[in-house]
Parts: structure tokens; C-alpha cells; sequence
């Protein structure tokens, strides 16, 4: 709470001091403001929401647009205000109250498409799996833009989720599950019944509702009931409590997803892009961690950025692309994972095991050429890391 109020003033006093020295007329100093302002709280437009249209109404300026920064709006507002600016707040706040306090949703399906915008034509952005809790900022049409654990904003259909108001989320929360540990696994009708459910990917979650026969009794989110088989998955906190996350851990993971294909946008078993394995990989070992190349490579700490690979260690992610030039900034581009012995794992044409040793039958010569540098993630404290074993559960 001290943060946020410290940052709340910081903010006060930088658009203050900005607005002081402005001599345009009001529209475009409210504008430049603006753009200070979503600087500062959405430097990133995946994570992040703060887009608002400085408008010349009949009688005054209009404020139009909409952010999931409540914040933001009101310190904009606090500062127009203290200068005596007369303006009309058209500013939607989200989550839309068109929801009626539906605000969050649960993944419904083995592995949900999010998309860049509301129509199954559009981008792949990302994935989000069986049991994954997301909020629910608004609609439209039969598609609701979601944000998931890791902060990323998408687009999802309905048929993807299931809606909850937040007496429904605490009841998921709070109820026991199971996480599938298989590749892949299916959820059957009955104990010894071939009639599938459903698809599974590993990290799905279902709500347990009993064990039987060498089954657990689940339920989705939607209310249907089937059974898993327990050789296919794991009670969560039985799961949670036995994580020994280390080095071999990941990199036994890892091997598990060698041949899926790669996918754009992909962050399941099913397919995976470059970030999406990584993150894949951390998040079966209990780490929910960036979604994209571009993120990630800003959590961890640094190892190396000299090409010195001897510093590297097992489960070390690997970040190339485009190095900074006197007139371009570094593009991140692709990312791997050390497995030791000078080889790397990636999602490249599908999950394979390329080397830096140029001796190497799978020696990389293309991404070797563009290596940027190693961050390390594990046992690392990072404030954009979520470790599953000290929080509750996969909250939206």
C-alpha cells in the first residue's frame, strides 16, 4: 500500500512539474500529459491499459477512452482539476460494469486461443489451459478481453471460459484439485468408460471431487464431471508440497515437450513458441514466469552477455535477436534454456536441442550469431515471478 500511494505522489508531482512549464493551449497540454502518464503505469500495452483521447466537445474537453490504470484516471483527473481545467470525464473504467460483477472467468477447455482482437481470424497472442483463472475486463460481441496471471491482455470466446462473480472464484479457489502431470491426458466418463470428456494438457487443473478405483472424480468449471486416471495427474497440494524445484528438474521437463510442434503464440503442450516453452517449462515446476522473449528477458539476474557460456547453468535462459546499435535499441527475439554439456533447448520449426560448440552435429551457428545474453531465473526473487508454492492458487 506504501507503493502504491508513493508512486500515486511520485506521479502528482512529475505532471505537475510538466504541466507548470507547458505554454500550449489546454488540449495539448492535457495530451502530453497523457502520454507521461501511460508512460509511466502501461509502458507496456500487453500488460496494460491507459487509452484515453483528448476530444474538443461543444463546451468543454472531453476525456474519452477507457484503462484498467483506476489509479492513473484519477490522478489525471486530481491534476486537471488543481489547474483549473475544465474537462468531461468519458473515461470507461475496466472491468466494464456491463458485466454486472462476472470479473473473472475460468478456462474452460485443454488449451484456450487468445487472441490479439475479438475474432477467430485475428493473431494468435497466447494460450491459457484447463483451470486457469483470468479477469474479465469486457465484451463484445461473444468475445471478452481477459487478463491472465501474467498480466497479458487477450481476446477470448465464450466457449473458452466460464464467467464467475467473485463469491465463484473463491469457491474454485478454495476447492481441491488435481493437476495434470502427463504430456497429455484425457477425462473420461466413466471409471473403465473409452467415452472422452475432454482433452487434457500438463497443467490442467480440475476441481477433485473424490478418488475411486484408481481415478480421481473431477469436475470442470462448467460443471460437468468425469474421471482422470491418477497414473495421468496429481492432487495440487500433494503436487505443490513435493515441488523440488533445481536445475535436473527443468531440464527433465524440458525433454518431455521434445517434437511439439511450434505454434505462434502457443504456450501449451500442444504447441508451444519460443517463450511459450520456457514458459511452459517454469510453470511445470511451479514458476509462473513472463509470457513473451521481450518480457522475460527482464526478470532474473544477469550471467552473461560476452558469449561465456561456461558461466551458464542448467534451467539459464538464453535470450538472442538484434544487438543495440548507435540508432536502434536491442530487439529480443527468441529464447532457450541451458541444459549443460554447451546445448540449449528451444522451440525452433518444433522443441529440439541445438549446441554452441561448433564441433557439435547440431551446432546453431544462426542463433549463436545473435546470442544477446543468459538471465537466470531460478531461486532468483523476482516481483514478476510467481511462485506457485508461496501463493494460494493461479488467481485471476
Amino acid at each position: 500500500m506504501k507503493k502504491i500511494q508513493f508512486l500515486k505522489a511520485f506521479i502528482l508531482i512529475l505532471i505537475t512539474v510538466q504541466m507548470s512549464c507547458n505554454t500550449g493551449n489546454e488540449k495539448e497540454m492535457i495530451e502530453q500529459e497523457i502520454a507521461v502518464l501511460k508512460k509511466y503505469v502501461a509502458p507496456d500495452k500487453r500488460t496494460a491499459l491507459f487509452d484515453i483521447d483528448v476530444l474538443d466537445g461543444s463546451q468543454t474537453i472531453v476525456l474519452k477512452g477507457e484503462s484498467n490504470q483506476p489509479q492513473a484516471i484519477d490522478s489525471l483527473r486530481s491534476i486537471l482539476q488543481s489547474k483549473g481545467i475544465d474537462f468531461k470525464d468519458e473515461v470507461i473504467r475496466l472491468p466494464s460494469i456491463d458485466l454486472e460483477g462476472y470479473n473473472h472467468a475460468v478456462v474452460n477447455i485443454s488449451a484456450a486461443n487468445l487472441r490479439s482482437s475479438p475474432k477467430h481470424s485475428a493473431e494468435l497472442a497466447t494460450q491459457a489451459i484447463m483451470g486457469t483463472t483470468v479477469k474479465v475486463l469486457k465484451k463484445e460481441g461473444s468475445w471478452y478481453l481477459v487478463q491472465t496471471p501474467d498480466q497479458y491482455l487477450a481476446w477470448v470466446d465464450a466457449g473458452g471460459i466460464v464467467l464467475m462473480n467473485e463469491a465463484d472464484l473463491n469457491q474454485w479457489t478454495n476447492s481441491n484439485k488435481i493437476i495434470v502431470t502427463n504430456t497429455y491426458a484425457h477425462a473420461i466418463d466413466t471409471v473403465n468408460g473409452t467415452n472422452r470428456i475432454s482433452d487434457l494438457v500438463a497443467g490442467s487443473l480440475l476441481r477433485l471431487l473424490e478418488m475411486d478405483s484408481g481415478n480421481y472424480k473431477v469436475q470442470f468449471p462448467d460443471g460437468r464431471t468425469a474421471f482422470v486416471p491418477m497414473s495421468e495427474a496429481e492432487e495440487y497440494n500433494v503436487w505443490l508440497q513435493n515441488l523440488n524445484v533445481g536445475e535436473e528438474a527443468l531440464v527433465e521437463t524440458s525433454k518431455t515437450l521434445m517434437g511439439v510442434p511450434y505454434l505462434w503464440g502457443g504456450t501449451s503442450t500442444k504447441g508451444v513458441d519460443c517463450s511459450g516453452f520456457t514458459k511452459t517449462v517454469y510453470y511445470l515446476n511451479g514458476m509462473v514466469i513472463p509470457r513473451d522473449a521481450s518480457q522475460q528477458v527482464h526478470t532474473g539476474s544477469p550471467i552473461d552477455s560476452l558469449s561465456n557460456f561456461d558461466a551458464l547453468r542448467k534451467g539459464d535462459l538464453l535470450f538472442f535477436g538484434k544487438k543495440a546499435t548507435d540508432s536502434t535499441a536491442e530487439k529480443v527475439v527468441h529464447v532457450g534454456m541451458w541444459i549443460g554439456d554447451n546445448q540449449f533447448i528451444h522451440s525452433s520449426d518444433m522443441v529440439r536441442i541445438s549446441s554452441v560448440d561448433k564441433n557439435s552435429p547440431n551446432y546453431d551457428e544462426y542463433n549463436v550469431n545473435r546470442y544477446l545474453r543468459t538471465k537466470r531465473l531460478l531461486k532468483e526473487k523476482d516481483k514478476n515471478v510467481i511462485e506457485l508454492t508461496k501463493a494460494a492458487e493461479i488467481k485471476g
